[in-house]
């Protein structure tokens, strides 16, 4: 009959009834929803009953490899739970990977790959396997193995395939379950760090989250986020361990890291793709050999971290586990993770470049208060480095300034822990070194590594300051490089951000403001002083003040106002010496006026002798002339010389020395040159003023010579001749006859004429050259004067001394021509004279009581008399409002005045004809 079938045997029946329980019993083990693994074991162990010597499972895996998750057997040792093999060859295994069906080999002597080496070797002569398919994929193999010659019963596939479902059904269940139990860790892991993200929690606290919340979802041993910098390197910012020493907490990782090798953070630094390594043998770079060999990892997964849009760093987990590679999803669960760190970090650079803005505002406010308060330099510049310090979050700060010799001075430093240490100065501007490289570029420069800079500079930065960084901005002050603002760290591979150079310019641009201002200000305080200077110096060449005393204001003024050391003012004589008219000096060694010294050498007087112009010497190494033994003992630096030109003609040299290391300002010419044309307008009106001078004495001594020379010729010429006459007419007179008395009338009257003349002759003597001044000095010649007067006078004479003959007959004439002026013109009644002296002085005051108004310049008696006072040195004043007298004071130096007296006078005494005595005077 159709469908009939033959009733099974006893054992047939055993076998089947064997066979329903063993699937009974796993189908209980699945409807308890066991775990994955008690069922594995269970299936494999009721699989093995099958008459067969060995039995397993296995679980395919995404890179072409089966793990072994149960066995049952004897030789169960060979293939080892959580074994990775190798899906290569001819073996039941492979065969089920490859057709997705039941898969027999009855002969395992043609075995083939590791799985079928391992069978063989382990003495199984044939093979079944059946596949697993959850939910339509093909999941693994349950295989059972025989002894050689021990073949497989016929059924073997279907009876493993009752099996594979129920195995199918609860890996299913089971991974239903799973994928909901870390759905929801997955969930709450994520709400727990989205929550620190909202809380606003500082990025450490977040990153610190963030690794360990990874690590425990993902099962991984340890975990990590690095951030990448600009430098090509990474920074890891945080860290967690599942176990061991480091629980909760990664072994260090010192640094930074260059991306420069095959690991994961490399790889996502170059592709900006999550990444995986399974297998770490043969990674290139420090950073894999620092992973597999220092944390002992053997592999990882990697996801980048994009902050709008840039890619800011990654997140990775590591696994200890050989042969146990991540799961394939484990890329994606990264993802959701890093998406949460990039959400905190943008919101914490936002915050961060909000109140770094803030802070960096109100910082260049506190500056530019400063500036706008025209704070001094030296206050300005401390502040500035002090706030750029503390903003950038630097170790140490400066400020320098370029001078013109190719050198760079500290003018500010400032230091986050305690004092600076001191910067000595100057510094040469020859190598590679920041500041040399901002003098040279007149850009923002950075120095990331000091190692192999060159130069003095460096190796101070790097031995004595131990820096590690440093960036720079240069200070451009009206289109100059004016200095350089700096920060410096001390963290060995620690750059500075990108940003820190143009974070300098907002200071560097307030600096320069106020270095402007300043040197405008200075410049116009400079040409105050400098003006003033000059005007105190030009009103004494005005007022016709003494040589000597405008050249020594002139070097003093000089000096001062160039703040040097030294200077000097030296003629050139027509010997070739010089002479020193005018010397000043900060230093107590100074070379004496009047010092006169042979020319030549090296120093500023004989260059300036040489050439005729303006010359610089920058220090003293071999003087040859004094004043250069003097620069050189007293540690002159550089000295200046500009010539004194008086009328075309080259008369001198003025001369100033600054002190060792500190040159002269490069406008010391030129500032000194307006000294020397006041000295060359000094020195040419003292020289018209003497020659002048020198014009009125040959003038007045002319005159006082004529005067004598007529009284001599007078009294030696007419004198005599009137006087013989005189004899010849009286002894003619006396011949004459009683009876001629009309002729001896007429005799006697030509007699008495002839008296009348000599008389009026020896007036007219008196007033050439009073014989009384030159033989009693000048209080009987004034006595004769005020007896003479018709106005009455007053005389007071207080000098107990005979005083130099010019001062003398000057104070005569004055006296004289006072006394005539005030009988013609004054209407006086009185007129009071009063003559004192002393050592210097001699003082003459001459006042009447008459209507005033007289002008020393309306006629030339008075102006005759101011001449010659002004010969001797001296000063006529002429005070004479109208209707209040006229008063004449007159002062004449009695230094350099003729020390002899008047010289024994001619005697102009009168005579008188018919006396038998005469003058032979």
């Amino acid at each position: 009959m159709r469908g009939w079938r033959a009733p099974l045997s006893g054992a047939e029946l055993r076998v089947l009834a064997e066979e329903q329980a063993a699937l009974r019993r796993v189908a209980t083990l699945v409807a308890r929803g066991v775990p994955p693994q008690e069922l594995f074991a269970a299936v494999t162990e009721e699989a093995g009953r099958l008459s067969v010597e060995h039995a397993s499972l296995g679980r395919y895996e995404s890179d072409g490899t089966m793990t072994t998750v149960a066995t049952s057997s004897q030789v169960g040792e060979r293939f080892p739970v959580g074994l990775r093999w190798r899906l290569a060859g001819r073996n039941v295994h492979t065969i089920v990977f490859e057709t997705r069906g039941p898969a027999r080999m009855d002969n395992y002597a043609d075995a083939s790959g590791p799985l079928g080496v391992v069978a063989r070797e382990a003495g199984v002569g044939s093979g079944v396997g059946a596949p697993i398919i959850v939910e339509g994929r093909l999941w693994g193999v349950i295989a059972t193995y025989a002894r050689l010659g021990q073949p497989q019963p016929a059924d073997t596939e279907a009876r493993l395939a009752s099996f594979t479902e129920l195995v199918a059904t609860a890996i299913a269940n089971a991974e239903s379950r799973a994928e909901l139990a870390r759905l929801a860790q997955e969930q709450a892991a994520l709400r727990r760090v989205a929550t620190l993200v909202a809380r606003v929690t500082p990025p450490e606290e977040v990153f610190a989250a963030v690794t360990e919340e990874v690590a425990r979802l993902l099962g991984a041993e340890l975990s990590g986020m690095a951030r990448f910098e600009s430098d090509a390197t990474m920074t890891v910012l945080g860290s967690w361990a599942a176990e061991g020493e480091y629980v909760g907490a990664q072994p260090l990782v010192p640094g930074s890291w260059p991306l420069e090798g095959g690991d994961v953070a490399s790889t996502i630094a170059r592709t900006g793709r999550p990444v995986r390594i399974d297998d770490y043998h043969g990674v290139p770079g420090r950073i894999a050999a620092f992973v597999r060999g220092e944390l002992g990892a053997s592999a990882s997964v990697g996801s980048p971290i994009v902050v709008e849009g840039t890619l800011w760093g990654a997140l990775f987990v590591h696994s200890k586990q050989t042969r146990q590679p991540f799961p394939q999803d484990t890329e994606s669960r990264l993802a959701g993770f890093t998406e949460l760190v990039a959400t905190a970090v943008a919101n914490a650079e936002s915050r961060a470049g909000l109140a770094r803005l803030a802070d960096e505002q109100a910082a260049l406010r506190r500056v530019a208060t400063l500036v706008a308060g025209g704070a001094p330099p030296r206050e300005l510049f401390a502040a500035v480095v002090e706030e750029v310090g503390r903003l950038l979050g630097t170790h140490l700060a400066g400020m320098a300034r370029y001078d013109s010799d190719d050198t760079v001075n500290v003018l500010a430093s400032w230091a986050a822990e305690g004092e600076h240490p001191l910067v000595p100065g100057p510094w040469p501007l020859d190598a590679g070194d920041l500041a040399s490289m901002i003098w040279r570029t007149g850009r923002p420069v950075r120095t990331d590594d000091y190692h192999g800079v060159p130069g003095r500079v460096a190796a101070f930065v790097r031995e004595r300051l131990g820096i590690g960084s440093s960036v720079g901005s240069p200070i451009v002050v009206e289109g100059r490089v004016w200095g350089a603002l700096i920060v410096h760290s001390k963290q060995p591979g620690r750059p500075f951000p990108r940003d820190t150079e143009s974070r300098l310019t907002g200071f560097t641009e307030l600096v320069a403001t106020a270095i402007a201002n300043a040197e405008s200000g200075a410049k116009l305080a400079r040409l105050a002083q400098e003006q003033a200077a000059l005007r105190r110096v030009a009103t004494l060449v005005a007022r016709g003040t003494p040589p000597e005393q405008v050249f020594a204001a002139v070097v003093a003024e000089a000096g001062r106002l160039l703040s040097v050391e030294y200077a000097a003012l030296g003629r050139y004589e027509p010997d070739g010496t010089s002479s020193i008219v005018a010397v000043w000096g900060r230093t107590g060694h100074l070379m004496p006026v009047g010092l006169r010294v042979d020319s030549g050498g090296k120093n500023v007087s004989s260059l300036v002798f040489e050439t005729g112009r303006p010359v610089r010497i920058d220090g003293y190494p071999a003087p040859s002339w004094p004043p250069g033994d003097v620069g050189r003992d007293e540690g002159f630096g550089s000295g200046v010389g500009t010539p004194v030109i008086v009328e075309g003609r080259l008369w001198g040299v003025m001369a100033t020395h600054s002190a060792l290391g500190q040159p002269l300002p490069e406008d010391t010419e030129a500032r000194l040159r307006n000294f020397t044309e006041l000295v060359a307008t000094a020195i040419a009106n003292a020289e018209s003023r003497g020659e002048l001078m020198a014009s009125r004495t040959r003038i007045v001594a002319a005159a006082d010579e004529t005067r004598r020379r007529i009284e001599r010729d007078l009294h030696d010429g007419t004198q005599q001749r009137l006087v013989s006459l005189g004899l010849e007419l009286r002894a003619a007179q006396a011949t004459v006859p009683p009876h001629l008395g009309e002729v001896d009338g007429a005799l006697s009257r030509v007699a008495d004429g002839l008296g009348s003349v000599f008389d009026e002759l020896r007036e007219i003597s008196h007033g050439i050259h009073p014989a009384i001044l030159s033989k009693g000095g000048l209080q009987p010649a004034l006595n004769a004067l005020r007896r003479r007067s018709v106005v009455p006078v007053e005389l007071a004479v207080h000098a107990e001394r005979r005083l130099p003959e010019p001062v003398e007959v000057a104070a005569y004439y004055v006296v004289s021509e006072a006394l005539a002026n005030a009988a013609k013109h004054a209407q006086a009644s009185v007129v009071n004279v009063e003559l004192d002296t002393d050592d210097a002085i001699f003082t003459l005051a001459i006042r009447d009581d008459g209507i005033g108004g007289a002008d020393l310049s309306a006629g030339s008696g008075l102006v005759g008399l101011s001449d010659r006072i002004a010969a001797l040195g001296g000063t006529l004043q002429v005070t004479s409002p109208a209707g209040h007298g006229t008063t004449l004071l007159i002062e004449i130096p009695l230094e350099d005045q003729s020390s002899s007296v008047s010289p024994q006078p001619i005697n102009l005494t009168p005579v008188r004809f018919g006396d038998e005595r005469t003058s032979n005077d």
